[in-house]
């Protein structure tokens, strides 16, 4: 393994099993691997952005050596060149998500030609599981246990209920 730092972007409203999988993959490639957590200026979350730092930092735990994890806001493209970044991770899940992430990748290679960009697909148990759906999932009063750690299903319990939709 050269040494080669990753960036992971995204949200994780909520960290999913395929989020930590993904991580785990990445850990077999790339020296350090940073978890950006994206602010979500463009999305609305159901957690705050402390909240999201603070599973993705339980969740990657178990690879502390090599991953850490930090919040991100603007550009992608400046977080990623400030912190030596030569490769961008994207997980995929299905043939739906290829044309954005495609397209998405075409865009970096355009704002940041020295950073790769790179695909990885969660374990088959893995690839349907989307964050939207498991927070649809829990404020509708579903079982999410399958989907996430028991750490981030405890906390989705919590929002829930503090939401006032148990």
């Amino acid at each position: 393994m050269s040494d080669v730092i990753a960036v992971y972007p995204g949200t994780f409203d909520p960290m999913t099993l395929g989020h930590e999988d993904v991580i785990r993959r990445a850990t077999q490639l790339f020296s350090k691997v940073i978890v950006a957590v994206a602010a979500g200026h463009h999305k609305k979350t159901l957690f705050t952005l402390q909240e999201r730092i603070d599973m993705a930092r339980t969740v990657a735990e178990p690879f502390e050596a090599q991953v850490s994890v930090e919040s991100f806001s603007g550009l992608l493209r400046d977080f990623v060149v400030a912190r030596g970044g030569k490769a961008m991770v994207r997980g995929l899940r299905a043939v739906t998500d290829f044309d954005y992430e495609f397209q998405l990748a075409g865009m970096n290679r355009s704002l940041m030609p020295e950073v790769e960009t790179v695909f990885l697909t969660p374990s088959d148990k893995y690839q349907f599981i989307s964050s939207t759906f498991v927070r649809e999932i829990a404020m509708l009063g579903g079982e999410i246990d399958k989907f996430v750690s028991p750490m981030v299903q405890d906390r989705l319990a919590a929002k829930v209920r503090s939401l006032g939709r148990e």
